[in-house]
């Protein structure tokens, strides 16, 4: 099984016919992935890579059957077009785009509240089900099926433990980038809660990075509701405070802000932690053979 995508999902791109969601498209269809058209209004009518071109994403619904959607809109609009996804009755969607100004993102997470709607990133790289779902930008031929779950905020992060992982003959079950903007669609909770009741995942990888108390707050969780071992890595060791490091959550406020400090805390309430990012497949395959589980 998986979370939030699977071989069943069926996919719109949103700016369908522009030259990225052209290329990661193609990328998608190629492992299998059910994409079933796109959204470019002022095309609608029109076919593009063989499928339909709308206008609205209600169209898009309403001819397809879409349920998730590959957000490829530029910053300025994306938080509209989020919400005309929701609107559609789009259960998953997934934007790509980092530079959404803040309060269009505050102005959204309002505008979701009581919907039925799980909205991935910005600044992500999207999601995968390896072989059959791929929303995002991310290298999908290093993805191999497993049973680990991946949930980070860094996507070149994500990559390097996923290619680790394949090294040692590990696979996933879904991999998630929740992004590195101060405002994310999705925490780490919700992805943890999903892993922890899906029967595939049995080995939760959790990849962090400096800023905000995300990381923390979802090990506490984890703590009092999974089963299943986590292992986390928190990127940013060397980071100065008061400096942002690459994404634009990613700056130190407070001591508890730091790397090391969120580490610790991993490990104080009884996580397996790897405190160097070429260590995390081998943190993952020495969890697995402590807790007594196979390598799928």
């Amino acid at each position: 099984m998986s979370v939030f995508v699977n071989k069943h999902s069926k996919v719109i791109f949103q700016g369908f016919t522009g030259e990225h969601a052209t290329f990661h498209a193609q990328d998608a269809m190629s492992i299998g992935t059910q994409v079933v058209g796109g959204v470019t209004p002022g095309k609608g009518g029109t076919t593009h890579l063989g499928l339909p071109v709308f206008d609205t994403v209600a169209e898009a619904v309403a001819a397809t059957g879409a349920d998730v959607s590959a957000v490829f809109v530029p910053p300025p609009f994306n938080a509209d077009a989020l919400m005309e996804a929701i609107d559609a009755g789009i259960k998953v969607a997934i934007t790509i785009a980092d530079g959404i100004p803040i309060h269009d993102m505050v102005q959204l997470q309002r505008y979701r509240v009581g919907k039925d709607a799980i909205i991935i990133g910005p600044n992500t790289p999207g999601i995968i089900t390896p072989g059959e779902c791929k929303v995002g930008i991310m290298p999908s031929h290093i993805y191999r099926k497993g049973n680990i779950g991946i949930v980070s905020r860094s996507g070149t992060l994500n990559y390097e433990a996923t290619e680790q992982m394949a090294a040692l003959g590990l696979g996933i079950t879904t991999s998630v980038g929740i992004g590195g903007d101060p405002v994310n669609g999705t925490d780490f909770v919700t992805v943890l809660q999903a892993f922890e009741e899906d029967p595939d995942t049995e080995v939760v990888v959790m990849i962090g990075e400096i800023g905000g108390p995300q990381e923390v707050a979802a090990a506490r969780w984890a703590k009092d509701n999974m089963t299943k071992p986590l292992i986390g890595f928190v990127a940013g060791i060397a980071a100065p405070a008061g400096r942002r490091m690459g994404h634009a959550g990613a700056i130190i406020s407070s001591e508890a802000d730091t790397a090391s400090a969120k580490m610790d805390a991993m490990e104080a309430l009884g996580h397996y932690v790897a405190r160097n990012p070429a260590h995390i497949g081998r943190a993952v395959l020495e969890a697995m053979q402590e807790r007594g589980i196979a390598i799928r």
